[in-house]
């Protein structure tokens, strides 16, 4: 098998465990710590030990870091506010194993899809389930379409953004 083949295999299995969690989440509202830490371990070692991947280690692991500590702190601050919970610690293990695969310049990317999706699916899914836009709905599923997205083509958004600018 070529690099690049086992590059797509290594995208197609990391597409269907996104797709998985997002199934998970939609059912049940929870990211199941069995697969979001190893999703975060293997992505540490295959960037680490891949001669292929995706980013270098140092990349991974601040994605890693980063990825959880942003969405912890986040929380932090609503439940500080709000006196409860506003995003659940999955969708930061969820996010901290992007970070992990993907290294930690295509964090803002995508929590910038995540977010617009999120908004515009959240809507959606209270509407459809006939409830209150005040209560909560599962952002796993925004995250891992935002992950694909940034799988499948890295950095979309920076170029869009960024690239009427030279």
């Amino acid at each position: 098998m070529s690099p690049s083949n086992n590059i797509d295999l290594i995208r197609v299995i990391l597409i269907l465990i996104l797709v998985y969690l997002s199934y998970i989440d939609l059912r049940t509202f929870r990211l199941p710590d069995l697969i979001t830490v190893p999703l975060i371990i293997s992505g540490l070692f295959f960037n680490y030990f891949s001669l292929f991947g995706f980013v270098d280690i140092a990349n991974s692991i601040i994605g890693a870091f980063i990825g959880y500590g942003f969405l912890w702190l986040l929380n932090s601050l609503y439940r500080l506010l709000k006196n409860q919970n506003g995003i659940g610690m999955g969708d930061a293990k969820l996010l901290a194993a992007l970070g992990a695969w993907l290294g930690w310049a295509a964090l803002p990317g995508i929590l910038l899809i995540a977010s617009i999706t999120g908004v515009i699916g959240g809507m959606a899914y209270l509407k459809w389930h006939k409830k209150s836009p005040r209560q909560a709905f599962p952002f796993g599923p925004f995250l891992a379409f935002a992950g694909i997205i940034e799988l499948l083509w890295p950095q979309i958004i920076p170029s869009l953004l960024l690239g009427n600018l030279s």
